[in-house]
């Protein structure tokens, strides 16, 4: 039962690539870390990359690109002086929104049992990671 588990999920993460990553223009990992600085703006930058689960010089790379092209503000924590905290600007937002929008028209029917599955698979596996 748990290698089927697991070669379930493996097919899952390479299904959903591949769907995603035909509607990013630039590339999947440049959505992956908008989504996140997006969902998680009160983490630092380090429990962003636990999340992610890449490379910190990958992150650390692509959030200075993502920074020179205006889509990220990069600032100092508030509580804890020495983290680094990630937003999105507007222009930030937009590219990410651009991008859900092409999904949705992609993902056209609203299918309760497919949303319903999502929702849980995450649910579940945010508490394991």
């Amino acid at each position: 039962m748990y290698m089927k588990n697991i070669e379930k999920l493996l097919e899952i993460e390479a299904l959903t690539e591949n769907i995603t990553k035909h509607f990013a223009e630039n590339n999947l990992l440049r959505m992956k870390i908008l989504y996140f600085i997006s969902q998680y703006q009160n983490l630092s930058v380090g429990m962003i990359i636990d999340k992610l689960g890449i490379k910190k010089s990958n992150f650390a790379l692509m959030t200075k690109e993502l920074e020179k092209e205006g889509l990220v503000v990069s600032k100092q924590g508030e509580i804890d002086k020495r983290c680094r905290m990630l937003f999105l600007t507007e222009k930030g937002k937009n590219e990410l929104e651009s991008y859900f929008l092409k999904l949705k028209e992609f993902f056209k029917d609203d299918d309760m049992e497919v949303s319903k599955a999502i929702i849980s698979l995450n649910a579940y596996l945010n508490r394991k990671i």
